[in-house]
């Protein structure tokens, strides 16, 4: 089998450096969900979210080793649903490309809503529905132009996030040395993770609860995967990104989580706000609190633009395979799959049209969507692990070559399988979570129908 990238005028150009898969691992791994999610998982878990966190990310950092290895193992692989449909079968890479394309349009709406909030902390008199307008509408005409100018945006967009977070780290680390004491004479200091109940002060239920809402934070972490096609030396950018997601996960999610947890006890957190910017706030620096409402919202503006970029080459991937409308197949003459944005950005707005009839129930609405969202990235996830599963029993020869082996193997690879069957328990303990859980099977069953309603003949083409 050919092992090399093939390139022309049909396909994805490799115009993404190793500067910019740098930084797209890095804003996948800062998503929406750690900024507008950390309050509520605090607020079950309490300073236990810090080693939920280090769970979550230790097993998506194996599952992203899986996905890597795949990759790697032959170029002409452009994402996760091609060695799906080598690996698992024609029916397998139709699922886990249409369910992805569908997790960032439901991930999409989230981040639109989430920016409509945040917007309104600058311009209260705007209506909610006219930002995410003008986002849906920005990031469409930003990425009709070329996938560079995309790893540009990432890039910036990364940089802010990064910015921020150690901004926040310095920043509370100084008052942990100094004994800081707030306005409401609370002193800053490291016991105030361990001293109000210990560190599991809501129980053995409120630690599994943790899970529920911080695995959405994640989301996003599997982009590198779909830069695959356009990454201009995959052999060295892909090991690299993925390989520094642990240290990721210390710094942007434990390390600044455990200094939030020292200047404000961990009771005092609202689970309504966003803890980054209410860490300011307690402190008495409203000023610094109103630059990190600008750094969560273009957090929020960064995870909506990967959606629409993901989304369309997804949508690209099924097409060039017949397993969607030719129409996506088109690129535009910037070698950009123009219909297939177009397409996106559209199942998008009703996002702005939820916020223009209705903008009293966000929040339940904003934890409705997530949790789907976040369904539906559990199964991509456990497509990619068995996709490995499957390679390492076909495929023996090309693992046995592979340079970029992940570690554990199919131990931890089931382990994983096994992880992430529990997330999806974890999602039936509570109400909020549970009625996104029983609606999910409702998208598969509309895949399914789909699946059946193509033609034979289009179908035994994808098993050549």
């Amino acid at each position: 089998m050919d092992n090399s990238p093939q390139n022309n005028d049909d396909e994805l150009n490799r115009h993404l450096t190793n500067r910019h898969i740098q930084l797209i691992a890095i804003g996948g791994a800062i998503g929406t969900g750690l900024f507008m999610g950390a309050g509520k998982t605090i607020h079950l878990a309490g300073p236990s979210i810090l080693l939920v966190y280090m769970i979550i990310g230790g097993m998506l950092f194996f599952v992203m080793r899986a996905m890597g290895e795949l990759l790697l193992s032959n170029l002409n692989y452009k994402s996760f649903i091609d060695f799906a449909t080598d690996l698992l079968g024609p029916m397998a890479g139709f699922y886990i490309g249409w369910t992805y394309w569908f997790c960032w349009i439901v991930t999409g709406i989230a981040d639109l809503i989430a920016i409509a909030g945040y917007v309104e902390y600058f311009a209260p008199s705007v209506a909610p529905w006219i930002p995410a307008l003008l986002c849906i509408f920005l990031f469409l005409c930003l990425n009709l132009l070329t996938v560079k100018l995309f790893g540009e945006m990432e890039f910036w967009f990364a940089i802010i996030k990064i910015v921020a977070i150690i901004a926040l780290i310095v920043v509370g680390f100084c008052f942990i040395v100094y004994g800081f004491k707030t306005p409401s004479n609370v002193e800053t200091s490291l016991s105030n993770i361990w001293n109000d109940g210990g560190f599991f002060p809501t129980g053995g239920w409120g630690f599994i609860a943790g899970f529920q809402i911080a695995v959405f934070a994640f989301v996003g972490i599997e982009l590198v995967g779909t830069t695959a096609a356009e990454t201009s030396d995959p052999l060295k950018t892909l090991p690299k990104a993925i390989n520094a997601i642990p240290v990721r996960i210390i710094l942007f999610y434990v390390l600044s989580l455990a200094v939030i947890m020292s200047v404000m006890p961990w009771q005092t957190i609202s689970p309504e706000k966003s803890p980054f910017i209410s860490l300011f706030a307690f402190a008495g620096i409203p000023a610094a609190a109103a630059v990190v409402y600008f750094v969560v919202l273009t957090s929020a503006a960064s995870s909506a633009n990967s959606g629409i970029f993901s989304t369309s080459r997804m949508l690209f991937g099924l097409a060039s395979t017949r397993k969607a409308p030719s129409a996506f197949a088109k690129l535009s003459r910037a070698s950009v799959p123009a219909r297939g944005l177009l397409f996106s950005c559209a199942c998008l707005l009703p996002g702005a049209i939820l916020l223009y009839f209705n903008n009293k129930d966000i929040i339940h609405a904003f934890t409705l969507v997530t949790t789907l969202s976040t369904i539906l990235f559990i199964f991509v996830w456990t497509l990619i692990l068995l996709s490995y599963i499957a390679y390492r029993k076909k495929r023996p020869e090309l693992h046995e070559k592979s340079s970029y082996k992940m570690p554990g193997g199919l131990f931890m690879c089931y382990l994983c399988l096994v992880f992430m069957a529990f997330l999806l328990v974890a999602l039936a303990f509570r109400e909020d979570t549970r009625q996104a859980l029983l609606f999910s099977p409702l998208w598969f069953v509309i895949l399914g129908v789909g699946y059946y309603c193509i033609p034979n003949t289009v179908k035994s083409e994808w098993k050549n």
